[in-house]
């Protein structure tokens, strides 16, 4: 596999504080229905990237195998479901408590590449993971309220977190054949008709919102979207999706912070503490499985030679 262009860890840390926006602008458009929220981001993001798809990719479709096609679908089908269950969750509790539970993904993501690519972790990487979701139920812990509403949200929330684990499970299986643009303009197009069927079968309007929101949808499509989730699957074909699930548990940090300034919500003592410890596992997850990475690619050149 040849180089990447420049280091994936800074995609990963653009695409972090790209997704820390998604929740924030969500709630500002809170009036809509949470599906109607994603479909418009997705069908926007799927929009704008047309043309360059028509210019510059369209030759990769005839390459595209059966089996990526069938996989692609599936992905598209769990990102839907992912926002729809995670911008759900956002009507029913808060910034930090929804953010924190989806970003609780690195468990599921530890299971599914241990069982289905046999990925194995070092010692360190394993306790750096138990370090940084420790921190994420510091910040929850601080915040979560007692009531049904709220523990509805925590559980859409968790969903949510299964759903994304999936896509980026086969994200990861897809990315190494196809290239970022074709990959993730198709995965969004899929994704993009799940939720206007979706939509359809509930009977959700299409239109009649403000002018406010479709500035936001249109907010959603170009920031979380394409610097967040775009930069992801770029990550992926250099990195694993343990990797990019550990990178996101930053996004409850960046998340709080901007409901703090923006929506007015309190930062707790918890939520600052448990950043912190977050920042600290996460460290230490990269290096360790940095470490690992270069051992391998050593002991491949010798076997080599």
């Amino acid at each position: 596999m040849r180089m990447p262009p420049f280091n994936p860890y800074f995609a990963v840390v653009i695409g972090v504080f790209s997704v820390s926006t998604s929740a924030i602008l969500v709630k500002l458009a809170g009036g809509a229905p949470a599906s109607i929220i994603a479909n418009y981001r997705l069908l926007f993001a799927v929009l704008i990237m047309s043309p360059i798809i028509l210019l510059y990719y369209r030759h990769e479709f005839k390459q595209i195998q059966k089996k990526d096609w069938i996989l692609a679908m599936f992905a598209g089908i769990f990102l839907a479901f992912h926002f729809i269950l995670w911008f759900e969750s956002l009507n029913y509790t808060s910034v930090a408590s929804s953010v924190v539970l989806v970003t609780l993904q690195p468990i599921f993501a530890f299971l599914g590449t241990y069982f289905f690519f046999n990925e194995r972790f070092t010692p360190g990487a394993v306790i750096s993971m138990v370090i940084a979701l420790f921190g994420s139920l510091i910040i929850s812990w601080g915040d979560f309220q007692i009531s049904g509403l709220a523990l509805l949200g925590d559980i859409l929330a968790l969903l949510g977190a299964m759903m994304v684990t999936a896509y980026f499970l086969i994200g990861q299986n897809i990315r190494r054949r196809l290239s970022l643009m074709t990959y993730t303009f198709v995965v969004y197009g899929i994704s993009s008709i799940t939720l206007i069927v979706y939509n359809l079968i509930l009977g959700y309007s299409f239109v009649g919102y403000p002018v406010s929101y479709w500035w936001i949808f249109l907010t959603l499509a170009i920031v979380p979207t394409f610097l967040g989730h775009t930069m992801f699957n770029w990550a992926l074909k250099w990195l694993s999706t343990s990797t990019i699930s550990m990178a996101t548990v930053l996004e409850p940090i960046g998340a709080t912070l901007l409901a703090y300034f923006i929506l007015g919500e309190t930062v707790t003592w918890a939520q600052w503490l448990g950043g912190t410890v977050v920042l600290f596992g996460l460290f230490l997850f990269i290096m360790s499985t940095t470490k690992k990475r270069k051992v391998t690619i050593s002991q491949t050149k010798k076997d080599m030679t």
